[in-house]
């Protein structure tokens, strides 16, 4: 792959890459539909890292269907899918790993201690062996786009990271594998998800500086609209990923709700000073 990566780029072609774990679904779609339209060459990874998974989650249950996922890529026209297997990507114990000292303490990172060690030691070799110059994340997981971008600039990598708007079903539910496992009645309900981060949007652009307020008006909206256990709801600068006490600057709203058998992520962007995501 390697080999191949640097062959095409002496040729003068651009690459972008998207990273997956497989098992496609419409969100890595939007991200491989973004960089077909802005290079020359699409390639996608598909690789179960292991490092990422906690000792309380199973690796071998993660969904696997190699098959289906080519026949999406070739439908997306991506060039080349990039499948190691884990004795490729790890044939010996690693003697140097990457250690994520910061924007892992929030968020999804606080319950599950070492995953964005996991993610930036895979991303930082896959990174070597594709050698794209655009990178294709969503920012449903927003946090690990903060990190990857924490990566790329404390590493001084050549590489452009392409954030990607949130995938959303017409009731702006964010797509979601985990979607199908809400029941009927959560399903309806689920929309308040997002419904709560537009309207703390709307608040915090209408001139409501203090968190704090905002983050309970959520809370409410999400209680009185759900029958999901609140995990989260946080407001943190962006990239950073650090607390403020008066809203200002770039920001992200963010939370995760506890269905039946089912949690669910979502967030918005807001840069207070005009653009929004």
């Amino acid at each position: 792959m390697q080999n191949l990566s640097a062959s095409e780029k002496k040729c003068g072609k651009s690459i972008g890459y998207v990273p997956t774990m497989g098992f496609l679904h419409e969100g890595h779609l939007t991200l491989i539909d973004r960089a077909r339209a802005e290079n020359d060459l699409v390639i996608v990874s598909i690789f179960v890292n292991p490092l990422q998974f906690g000792p309380k989650e199973d690796l071998s249950s993660y969904p696997r269907d190699f098959e289906r996922d080519c026949k999406l890529l070739e439908k997306h026209k991506a060039d080349y899918v990039f499948y190691p297997s884990a004795e490729e990507m790890y044939p010996r114990s690693l003697s140097v790993t990457v250690k994520v000292q910061d924007r892992t303490d929030v968020l999804c990172g606080k319950s599950r201690p070492g995953h964005f060690d996991g993610v930036a030691t895979v991303l930082t070799k896959l990174f070597s062996i594709i050698q794209p110059e655009k990178v294709y994340f969503g920012l449903k997981d927003a946090q690990q786009v903060a990190v990857v971008d924490g990566l790329v600039s404390d590493f001084n990598l050549p590489i452009e990271i392409v954030p990607v708007d949130t995938v959303r079903e017409d009731d702006g539910l964010a797509k979601s594998s985990r979607n199908v496992n809400l029941l009927p009645e959560e399903r309806l309900q689920a929309p308040t998800l997002y419904q709560s981060l537009i309207e703390a949007k709307k608040m915090i652009l209408a001139g409501e500086s203090n968190p704090k307020a905002v983050i309970a008006y959520m809370k409410d909206m999400i209680s009185e609209g759900t029958d999901g256990i609140i995990d989260y709801v946080e407001i943190y600068s962006y990239p950073e990923l650090k607390e403020i006490k008066k809203l200002h600057g770039k920001v992200i709203i963010a939370l995760a709700v506890k269905f039946t058998k089912a949690r669910l992520i979502d967030n918005v962007i807001i840069d207070i000073d005009g653009n929004d995501q």
